[in-house]
């Protein structure tokens, strides 16, 4: 089965949404509005990870990490969230409209959290928006 890109269905939206909202509930009230903002998702992502307050069996609350991650991206490069479903289900993933980039945030952090890994939040980071403007080149030919 071929990948079929569409838009986020209602339930892929409130899920989303959910796990969105699980990590900017780190921020104190007085402070979510930090979230807004690539730095504001990126640092949380570090204090929640450097923390040590998710154990590598939690899978969705580490999902929800890559939500967030995800968000950053999309902020930062232009990317859409969409659902890709294929040979082994439908997931939520970022998609570079007009080209064939699609990125799945998702486990990002958390199969190298699973594995025991350090995650330097930062580093990923920007090596994704490397290898994203790295694919645009490429697919425009330059």
């Amino acid at each position: 089965m071929e990948q079929k890109i569409e838009s986020l269905s209602d339930d892929d939206a409130h899920r989303l949404e959910q796990q969105r909202a699980w990590v900017c509930g780190h921020y104190e009230e007085h402070a979510r509005h930090h979230y807004e903002t690539v730095e504001g998702k990126l640092r949380l992502l570090e204090t929640i990870i450097n923390s040590g307050w998710i154990e590598p069996t939690e899978t969705w609350k580490l999902q929800s990490l890559g939500v967030t991650f995800g968000d950053a991206l999309s902020e930062k490069m232009g990317l859409s969230w969409v659902a890709v479903e294929d040979e082994y289900g439908r997931d939520p993933a970022l998609h570079d409209y007009g080209t064939t980039i699609v990125v799945f945030p998702l486990t990002t952090i958390s199969k190298r959290i699973e594995r025991g890994e350090a995650v330097d939040v930062r580093e990923l980071f920007d090596q994704a928006c490397q290898s994203i403007s790295r694919l645009r080149s490429e697919l425009k030919g330059g």
